[in-house]
């Protein structure tokens, strides 16, 4: 494979993002904090430890963090048997494998949660590798997600493109130096994401695929 097209899991390829919103809202009230659901929305994308500390402010009290996290994902699990792709999702990542693209899942997701996606998505046969957050010394937004999954196509930079919803995927995308896209299905805003650095923003992953030729991903 001499490109690689890298690509954020929730809110990109599987419609999680309020899942998220709701099932972190919800372990921020059982453990007394008031955390509005649209900041929780501006956060989603950021490994569980930087969203409480983004949401909350630093806390040196990681036991406490364990805990939110452990209360999101116990929430978060009870959807696990039917999380929906999002349009297209299956068949863009296939499109691309047959025309000669390394198909790389960065995600902050592992275990039984990575597999609910991956069944969600279901193309396993087009993907070539998943780069977790667990791999990696930091998460989004700093490159490290992106650039060990460019590691693992095989693939430099500038034969890499970035496909993502949030502001977390485009400023790690830009700073490990690949052309980045944005989509909408996220929740967020096209002004906020070609700030953060996307070349191109379309609404959703069957938007994207209809318009490959004119895209970075072309």
């Amino acid at each position: 494979m001499e490109r690689a097209a890298v690509f954020d899991v929730d809110g990109t390829l599987v419609d999680t993002n309020h899942l998220h919103v709701t099932t972190w809202w919800e372990a921020f009230r059982q453990a007394g904090h008031r955390v509005p659901m649209h900041a929780v929305h501006r956060a989603v994308g950021l490994p569980s430890a930087d969203l409480i500390g983004h949401l909350l402010g630093e806390d040196p009290d990681r036991d406490r963090d364990a805990e939110l996290s452990a209360a999101h994902t116990a929430l978060y699990g009870q959807f696990f048997d039917r999380l929906p792709a999002l349009p297209g999702a299956g068949e863009l990542l296939r499109h691309l494998a047959r025309h000669g693209w390394a198909v790389v899942l960065a995600t902050s997701a592992g275990g039984p949660e990575l597999a609910a996606l991956r069944r969600a998505i279901d193309a396993d046969d087009a993907i070539t590798a998943t780069a977790s957050a667990d791999d990696v010394a930091a998460g989004k937004p700093a490159p490290d997600p992106v650039r060990h999954a460019l590691d693992l196509a095989g693939v430099p930079p500038q034969r890499g493109v970035l496909v993502g919803d949030t502001v977390w995927d485009m400023r790690a995308g830009r700073r490990a130096g690949v052309r980045c896209v944005g989509l909408l299905c996220g929740g967020l805003p096209r002004a906020d994401l070609e700030e953060a650095g996307a070349e191109a923003v379309h609404a959703d992953p069957a938007e994207l695929l209809a318009a490959l030729p004119d895209s970075p991903l072309a």
